[in-house]
């Protein structure tokens, strides 16, 4: 059967996006046109149009250019995890908006009958806040995990230093940079262990330097926020792997770091 090719502007009218989106995806590597005219003209064909309709789908329900590209490529059971996961946040944020919209429906109610005051609109203000928090952190992290960091989080810190952290009011972009800032270093110090190399080796030393400005960044060298940190440490430990908040990093790789860290304060 012969397939039919288009250029960028009539695979895109086809298909219903911009030539800009098309562009976009091509630039990203998710979806690279089938081939090139002698004049370097880019073509599309239906199988494109199929993987477009993936991609358009899976951003619909939430996932990341980075997790789109890593699903358009895996086999069919990282796809079901992946669809399990994102259908439990969808789930999740379902109820966080409906607990959301009864708060402003009995504001609203309230305002009618001339019964409003400045507690009702705080009411409001907190959870569309909770709302907008959870959100963006089940990108990140599934439910199981939420929850047993809350749970471990209580125990560790101390309610000064729950204040503390939920003053600093933690965002998206903030996670997003720690994550990788994070994944940077124990990445480095997967390599180093796998390598052999001693902690206090002139690499171990400098990835030591690197994890303890990470932590001091978290803790701001706050005694009660550097014993709730260890405490915390210590029970996450124990953790079994679904429920574990340092994805992809494993205990050797983290208990490498930590011998580099105190070996560079040395």
């Amino acid at each position: 059967m012969e397939t039919r090719l288009y250029r960028t502007g009539a695979f895109a009218q086809r298909a219903r996006v911009s030539v800009r989106a098309l562009r976009f995806y091509d630039r990203e590597g998710l979806l690279r046109p089938s081939e090139h005219s002698m004049s370097g003209h880019r073509l599309y064909s239906d199988r494109d149009l199929i993987t477009l309709g993936r991609i358009l789908g899976l951003k619909l329900m939430g996932f990341t250019l980075a997790e789109i590209k890593a699903y358009l490529s895996a086999g069919p059971e990282d796809l079901i995890d992946a669809l399990a996961r994102q259908r439990a946040m969808l789930e999740e944020r379902q109820a966080q908006i409906g607990k959301a919209i009864r708060t402003v429906r009995e504001a609203e109610t309230q305002a009618r009958e001339g019964t409003w005051d400045w507690d009702s609109l705080l009411k409001v203000i907190e959870a569309t806040k909770m709302n907008e928090d959870k959100s963006w952190a089940l990108k990140h992290l599934t439910q199981e995990q939420i929850d047993a960091i809350t749970d471990i989080s209580n125990r560790a810190y101390t309610p000064s230093a729950n204040s503390k952290l939920a003053e600093r009011q933690w965002t998206e972009e903030d996670q997003a940079k720690a994550t990788q800032e994070w994944n940077e270093v124990y990445a480095e110090a997967e390599r180093l262990a796998k390598a052999g190399t001693a902690p206090d080796s002139p690499e171990g030393l400098a990835l030591g330097k690197r994890y303890g400005a990470l932590l001091s960044a978290f803790t701001n060298d706050d005694p009660e926020m550097i014993e709730g940190l260890q405490k915390f440490y210590a029970e996450a430990k124990e953790l079994p792997p679904e429920k574990s908040p340092y994805n992809g990093a494993t205990w050797e790789t983290m208990q490498f770091a930590e011998q580099a860290y105190e070996a560079s304060k040395s």
